[in-house]
């Protein structure tokens, strides 16, 4: 076989399409970063017609360039939650005005093979848009997020993704230093609501955009 590694991760991430697809999800699967920018931008956007946009904290969302693509749209309404000139006030209601939006994008802490997403928020806005409130949703998910189980999705989060986040976030939390959860109760503690979405409800109101790279915490 001249591509195992790459053969390989086409094969997994096929059969994680279907399992999602049988959760309802509408699922694609893109070869890197541009790949899915292109088809979010040039397909997903164009066929869901959005009159508002807008997402919450990922790495891979903006890895993709799909952030600064479309925060200078004009046909949109955008409502630009990474704007750093806001107050503090201001970012947290441009936040609330982002769970009505027609679209919102986002990234995933892990996704299982058994086909839920799970994911755990500071400010909850992000798992709040995945659960209700905008009318669809776009998860892009690198493949580094696959995990077996729910128990393997806690385990990578808690463990690996949270203590990622807060250096990224200069917080001051006893993860940063030991690199493992203490269920702390730091002033600074990133971890504060869990959501497991086991199906998309509507069906295909949740769109996940497998990538076939490693992207994000």
């Amino acid at each position: 076989m001249e591509h195992p590694v790459n053969d390989y991760w086409n094969t997994r991430l096929a059969q994680v399409k279907a399992v999602f697809e049988a959760n309802n999800f509408e699922v694609h699967v893109a070869q890197n970063a541009d790949a899915a920018r292109d088809l979010v931008a040039n397909t997903l956007i164009p066929a869901i017609a959005p009159k508002s946009v807008s997402w919450g904290g990922s790495m891979t969302f903006t890895a993709t360039g799909l952030y600064a693509l479309l925060k200078e749209r004009t046909d949109i309404q955008v409502f630009d939650t990474f704007d750093k000139s806001l107050s503090k006030e201001d970012a947290l209601e441009r936040r609330r005005q982002a769970l009505l939006t027609d679209l919102f994008i986002t990234g995933t802490n892990a996704l299982t093979e058994t086909g839920k997403l799970v994911n755990l928020d500071m400010i909850g806005n992000r798992v709040g848009a995945l659960a209700f409130g905008p009318r669809r949703v776009i998860v892009l998910a690198g493949r580094n997020k696959i995990v077996a189980d729910v128990d393997g999705a806690v385990a990578r989060i808690k463990d690996y993704a949270a203590p990622v986040n807060t250096r990224r976030l200069d917080k001051k939390t006893p993860c940063v230093k030991t690199t493992t959860c203490h269920d702390c109760s730091s002033p600074d503690r990133i971890c504060n609501t869990w959501v497991i979405t086991e199906k998309s409800f509507p069906k295909e109101r949740i769109i996940l955009v497998l990538i076939n790279q490693d992207l994000g915490f």
